[in-house]
């Protein structure tokens, strides 16, 4: 296998929401264990964007998934939306 298909296949998508989800746990299990650092509930809604987005991407590279693709699309979007609405709220509660 050469990069290029290395690069072609979904692989290299697989080890980025491999990271996401190690990223995830660490976030909870440093918060849990010190009392300190990001709550997992504070980012949560910019994870799923993101691991929404790779999802999709996923989808894109396997052919035939495109309802797949459409589907976590919509979920990246919602999710971002979301975040975007609470940082707003929680911006206009410090004032």
């Amino acid at each position: 296998m050469n990069l290029e298909d290395i690069y072609q296949s979904t692989l290299v998508v697989d080890i980025a929401i491999g990271f996401i989800v190690i990223e995830t746990f660490v976030l909870w299990a440093f918060h849990q264990i010190t009392r300190r650092g990001l709550m997992v509930q504070d980012v949560l809604l910019t994870i799923l964007s993101g691991l929404s987005l790779m999802l999709a991407l996923r989808c894109a590279l396997t052919p035939g998934f495109w309802p797949g693709m459409a589907l976590f699309l919509i979920t990246a979007g919602l999710a971002h939306g979301a975040d975007l609405r609470a940082r707003a709220k929680a911006k206009r509660d410090d004032y």
